[in-house]
C-alpha cells in the first residue's frame, strides 16, 4: 500500500469501529471492571504496535482485535482471555516486556502471553527445528492454563484467513503447521467448527485447483441435494410432529478437506461418495428425558428407512473424550443411496458445535466439554512431564495424544477404559498403572489368552498378566500407540541404560588404571572418538554389553596420564538428524541442475527426485536437505509433505522448474474400465502412436469384466501429462486414469 493513498483518521475510525465489535461479543465480560481491563490492554495494545503494518498494509492492530474477537465470539473465553489475546504479540514484536504485563495487569495474565511468545534464536543444526521447540513451549502450558492454546487457535485461524498476502513458500509452510498440529488440536479441545474451517484454508493454500474443483461440484449440486433432502425428510417430520416433539432439522454438508481426504484415501470420485451431506435432527427437550427422546427419534427414523448395523454410532451413552455427544446412523434412502442422520439434543449441539463456547454455558452438567478436557489433560500429563525430549520426539508424541477416534475397553471390575483406535494390550496395562505396564508379560482378552500386541477392540474385557521377573525392552516402543506408555517405556529404559552405563564406567575406570591412564574428559573424548560412539554413555554402555572389549585395545600411546590414538579406527560412522548443512555431503543419483534452478540464489545444483511423489516440471515443487542423500525435490502435495515443512522448515529450500522440454521424466498411471475386446490396444495406441509417448512398462489385469491397468511412460512436464490421460479418459470402456503418487503403489 502507497503510504500517500493512506487515511490515517479513517484508519482510526476504523480501530474503534473494529474495537467496538469485540466489545458487541464478549458476553461472558459484562462488569464495569471487566470493561475497563480489555480497554487497558487495547490501548496498550494500540500504542505499542501503532508504526507497525501488516503484509496487507493494514494497520497491525487490526489482527490482535481480530484474534480477541475469535477467542470471546467463537471459542467463549472470557475477560482474561481477551486481554491475552489483544496483547499477544507484544513482547515478541515491541519493546513491551513479560515484566511489563505482570506490573500493568498481572500474574496470569504474563503466564498466558509468555506461552504465547515464540522462542527466539533456537533454530541451529544441532538440535530440532525452530517450529518444534515453539511448539514444545506452547504445549507445556496445556497442564497450567489451557487458554494458551486456545487463544493460538485463534491467533492461527486469522493468520489463516488472511495468508493471501503472504509468499507462497510461506503459505505452504503455514498450512502446513495448522494440519499438521493446530486443526487436531481445534479437534481434541472440541472445537469443531474452528477444526473445520482451519483444514478448508490449508486446502486453499495447499492445492487451490483442488480446493476450487471441490468447490465448484459442491456448488453444481446443491439444488439436487435440497430437492433429495426435502424429499427425505417429509415423513420424518410428518412422525416427529405426530409425537409432539420440538424439533429442528439440519443438513450438514461435509467439509471441503474431508471431501478431499476421503477422496484421496479411500481413491474414490466426488459422485461416489455418499456423506457429502448428513441430516442433522436438534431437539428441544429438558436434560433428564435427552438420551431416552433422541433413542425415540432413532425409532421414528428407522421406521422408515432400513438403518446398517455397522454404522451405529452411539456416543450418548458413552460420549468421546473431547465431550461430543450424538447418535449417529447411516439408512438407505428410496433412492438407493446411504444418507447418515445425526440426532441430538440443543445442548449436545451447541457442545458439538461450539465446544468452549458452550462449556461455561453447562458448566454443571457432568458431561461438560469442561469435565472432559479435565479428563484428557489427565491422560496427556505424562507426555507434558517429560520436556527433555528432543522437541521433535516431543511433538510426535504428543500428536499421539490427538487421536479423534476412540475404543471402549473394560477391566475385569467392569470398569470402562478409554483408549485410542489401534491400541494394544501393552499400552492398556501401562494406562492402568507404571507398574503393571513394566511387569506386563501378557493378557487375557475376552478370557482368552493374547501376546502383548494384540490390538484391542471396542467392548473388549482385559486382565493383564505380569511377572516380576519382566522389564520393558526396547522392541515395546514398537507395540504401544499411546504417548503415555511411550514415555513410560523410554523412562524405564532410559533408568536401565543408566545402569549399564555405570557398570561401563567402573571397567573404563579399572582399565585407566592398569594402563596409568588419567581418569579425565579427555581421555574419554579420545576413547568415544577411537570407537565411533555418540557420546560417553553410548560407550560405556557398549562396553558394559560386550561390544567393546578393552582387552584389546592397541594402537595407542600414554604420555603423562594422557592416552592418543596413533590410527583413527572409527567403528560405526554416526549421522545426525542435526548435521549443519555445510558439513552434509550432497550425492545425486539424478538431476545435475538442468531441469531446477534451488534455493533463494536460483542455483543449478545436484539433486534427487524424490519416489514417495515423482514431481515432474510442472509440478509445484520444494527442495529438501536430507541428512545422506543430499537434496531431495517433493511436490508440495507429496504425502511427506505436511510433516517436512512443518517440522524441518530450517531445512526446506526453493526449487523452480526450468524450462527443460528435452528432458523426460517417468511417472505412473493407473485406469481403470470395463473389459472390452481391444481395449488394451486402443490404449497402447493413443500413448505410443498418438501421443508418441514412450512406455517404460505396462500391466493389465481383468476380473469379472472389469480391468484395471498400470503403465510407467517417459513425459516432459504436466501439461504433457495431463494431454495424454485426457486422451485415455476419451476411449470407450475407460472410466478412470489417475497419476500414482508413488512408485511403490
Amino acid at each position: 500500500m502507497n503510504p500517500a493513498e493512506i487515511d490515517l483518521e479513517e484508519e482510526k475510525l476504523e480501530i474503534l469501529r473494529r474495537y467496538r465489535s469485540l466489545l458487541r461479543v464478549c458476553h461472558r465480560s459484562k462488569t464495569r471492571a471487566d470493561r475497563a481491563r480489555i480497554r487497558k490492554a487495547f490501548e496498550l495494545s494500540a500504542e505499542a504496535h501503532k508504526d507497525m503494518r501488516r503484509k496487507s498494509g493494514e494497520p497491525y492492530i487490526y489482527h490482535p482485535i481480530a484474534v480477541a474477537k475469535i477467542a470471546a465470539e467463537e471459542i467463549g473465553l472470557d475477560t482474561t482471555s481477551i486481554v491475552c489475546a489483544l496483547l499477544h504479540d507484544t513482547v515478541e514484536d515491541t519493546e513491551i516486556t513479560l515484566d511489563d504485563i505482570q506490573n500493568l495487569f498481572g500474574k496470569k495474565e504474563r503466564t498466558i502471553i509468555d506461552g504465547l511468545t515464540k522462542i527466539s534464536g533456537v533454530s541451529n543444526y544441532e538440535s530440532a527445528s525452530d517450529q518444534a521447540e515453539n511448539f514444545r513451549k506452547m504445549l507445556l502450558t496445556l497442564s497450567d492454563d489451557v487458554r494458551v492454546i486456545l487463544i493460538k487457535l485463534a491467533d492461527r485461524l486469522h493468520n489463516m484467513r488472511t495468508l493471501d498476502h503472504m509468499a507462497r513458500e510461506k503459505q505452504l509452510k503455514i498450512a502446513s503447521e495448522t494440519l499438521f498440529m493446530y486443526a487436531p488440536l481445534a479437534h481434541r479441545l472440541g472445537l469443531y467448527n474452528i477444526k473445520t474451517e482451519l483444514e478448508d484454508l490449508a486446502l486453499k493454500f495447499k492445492d487451490p485447483e483442488i480446493y476450487e474443483e471441490i468447490i465448484g461440484k459442491l456448488q453444481k449440486t446443491q439444488a439436487v441435494r435440497t430437492r433429495f433432502i426435502n424429499a427425505f425428510t417429509l415423513p420424518i417430520r410428518r412422525s416427529l410432529d405426530k409425537a409432539g416433539l420440538h424439533y429442528e432439522i439440519k443438513s450438514r454438508t461435509k467439509s471441503i478437506y474431508s471431501i478431499w481426504n476421503k477422496i484421496v484415501k479411500k481413491g474414490v470420485p466426488f459422485e461416489e461418495i455418499y456423506d457429502v451431506f448428513a441430516i442433522r435432527i436438534i431437539l428441544d427437550t429438558q436434560t433428564d428425558t435427552e438420551k431416552s427422546d433422541c433413542w425415540r427419534v432413532y425409532s421414528i427414523v428407522t421406521d422408515f428407512y432400513q438403518p446398517s448395523p455397522e454404522r451405529l454410532r452411539d456416543w450418548i451413552s458413552i460420549p468421546k473424550s473431547s465431550g461430543y455427544e450424538s447418535l449417529h446412523t447411516t439408512v438407505m434412502s428410496p433412492t438407493g443411496k446411504w444418507v447418515e442422520v445425526q440426532i441430538r439434543s440443543v445442548r449436545m449441539d451447541e457442545m458439538a458445535e461450539k465446544g468452549f463456547a458452550a462449556h461455561w454455558k453447562y458448566k454443571d452438567s457432568p458431561e461438560s466439554p469442561e469435565s472432559k478436557l479435565d479428563k484428557w489433560l489427565n491422560q496427556v500429563r505424562d507426555v507434558l512431564e517429560n520436556p527433555e525430549d528432543n522437541a521433535i520426539d516431543f511433538i510426535d508424541n504428543f500428536k499421539l495424544s490427538l487421536f479423534s477416534e476412540e475404543i471402549y475397553v473394560f477391566t475385569p471390575d467392569g470398569d470402562l477404559k478409554t483408549l485410542p483406535v489401534g491400541a494394544t494390550a501393552l499400552d492398556f496395562a501401562f494406562h492402568i498403572h507404571s507398574q503393571i505396564g513394566s511387569q506386563c508379560i501378557g493378557a487375557k482378552v475376552n478370557y482368552k489368552l493374547v501376546p502383548l500386541s494384540h490390538k484391542l477392540r471396542s467392548g473388549d474385557q482385559v486382565e493383564i498378566l505380569t511377572s516380576k521377573k519382566q522389564h520393558p525392552k526396547e522392541d515395546w516402543l514398537n507395540i504401544v500407540v499411546t504417548a503415555s506408555a511411550r514415555h513410560k517405556i523410554r523412562d524405564a529404559l532410559r533408568e536401565e541404560k543408566k545402569l549399564i552405563a555405570e557398570e561401563g564406567k567402573e571397567m573404563v575406570k579399572r582399565r585407566f588404571n592398569g594402563l596409568k591412564v588419567d581418569f579425565l574428559s579427555k581421555n574419554i573424548d579420545e576413547l568415544v572418538r577411537h570407537y565411533g560412539a555418540i557420546n560417553a554413555t553410548n560407550l560405556y554402555v557398549r562396553i558394559a554389553k560386550g561390544n567393546v572389549d578393552l582387552t584389546r585395545l592397541k594402537g595407542f600411546v600414554v604420555e603423562n596420564g594422557r592416552i592418543r590414538f596413533e590410527k583413527e579406527e572409527v567403528s560405526g560412522k554416526q549421522t545426525q538428524e542435526g548435521t549443519p548443512e555445510s558439513e552434509r555431503k550432497i550425492i545425486t543419483t539424478q538431476g545435475k541442475g538442468e531441469a531446477l534452478y534451488i534455493g533463494d540464489e536460483q542455483q543449478q545444483v545436484e539433486y534427487r527426485l524424490a519416489t514417495c511423489c515423482n514431481p515432474i516440471p510442472g509440478d509445484e515443487v520444494f527442495g529438501f536437505i536430507t541428512v545422506s542423500e543430499g537434496i531431495k525435490i517433493h511436490r508440495t502435495s507429496c504425502p511427506n509433505a505436511q510433516e517436512l515443512l512443518s517440522k524441518y522448515a530450517y531445512r526446506v529450500m526453493k526449487a523452480r522448474w526450468r524450462n527443460a522440454e528435452t528432458v523426460q521424466f517417468e511417472v505412473g498411471l493407473k485406469f481403470s474400465g470395463t473389459d472390452d475386446v481391444g481395449i488394451v490396444q486402443n490404449i497402447t495406441n493413443i500413448i505410443s502412436t498418438d501421443m508418441n509417448v514412450n512406455m517404460r512398462a505396462i500391466s493389465f489385469e481383468a476380473n469379472h469384466g472389469i480391468f484395471q491397468g498400470k503403465v510407467v511412460v517417459l513425459v516432459h512436464d504436466t501439461k504433457h501429462l495431463s494431454a495424454l490421460t485426457d486422451k485415455l479418459k476419451a476411449v470407450d470402456g475407460v472410466l478412470t486414469v489417475d497419476r500414482i503418487e508413488s512408485e511403490f503403489e
